[in-house]
């Protein structure tokens, strides 16, 4: 037991280690996990990026809120959304296609419900075909002015229940209006005392007319006329005067 523990060769020399695996192979393997860990470590700063960056998609049918300040315009934006949202669009451009796909389904086409229909219930009313963008290019251009913009939507609206909003909501809808149009600045109060001043639109300068010379017809045939009666007594006359001559 003692030989077999202590004096033989195997048992005093120190093998040296077997390597299962070549160096060449080992360092196949060193970057294979290298590349592993720095992929998994890349996608998972990319999906924590997206899960930061991500935000979900604002509700285009929301209550805007009033700012700490709120001017005249900023209630009227909370006005139209309330009162002329509905048909006018959320951007103020009309009742189109693309704004009725925000609506349910089943209030998607407003001629066809009960209460908007061409006959609608008793509390309800007849949108009509064609509602026109309140905000954009030329949406306001059949108005000179703020103050015609602002009787206007106190004599005619809102569509079913014309002339019966309030003076002061009339002139929180004009410069909500005039805002989004890029015709007034809100930290001004919009009222009759400069209303009229505000331009919204100014048709162009009518060029003056060419005076253009007339034809009277009537005085130039009598002078015509004259001309060739002359003319013909003149030449009856000399006839006259040949014929009158003594025959030598």
């Amino acid at each position: 037991m003692l030989c077999a523990m202590y004096l033989t060769r195997a048992c005093v020399e120190n093998p040296e280690p077997v390597n299962l695996f070549p160096k060449p192979i080992l360092i196949l393997i060193g970057i294979a996990l290298l590349t592993a860990t720095l992929f998994l470590q890349t996608g998972q700063a990319q999906s924590v990026a997206l899960q930061i960056t991500a935000t979900p998609a604002p509700d285009r049918l929301a209550q805007p809120t009033l700012p700490a300040a709120p001017s005249q315009a900023d209630y009227g934006a909370q006005e139209f959304w309330s009162r002329c949202l509905p048909c006018h669009g959320d951007r103020g451009q009309g009742l189109t296609d693309e704004f009725r796909e925000t609506y349910p389904p089943e209030d998607r086409n407003c001629w066809l419900s009960g209460c908007h229909g061409a006959r609608p219930y008793p509390d309800g009313w007849t949108i009509p075909a064609f509602v026109p963008p309140v905000i954009g290019a030329q949406a306001l251009q059949r108005f000179p002015n703020a103050q015609a913009l602002q009787e206007y939507i106190c004599a005619s609206m809102p569509y079913q229940w014309p002339g019966t909003l309030e003076e002061d909501t009339c002139w929180e809808l004009t410069a909500f209006l005039l805002r989004q149009n890029g015709l007034w600045e809100a930290n001004v109060e919009l009222n009759e005392t400069n209303a009229a001043q505000v331009v919204i639109f100014e048709p162009p300068p009518s060029s003056t007319p060419v005076p253009v010379a007339t034809v009277n017809r009537k005085s130039d045939l009598i002078a015509l006329t004259a001309t060739i009666l002359a003319a013909v007594i003149l030449g009856l006359l000399v006839i006259f005067i040949n014929g009158s001559k003594p025959r030598q």
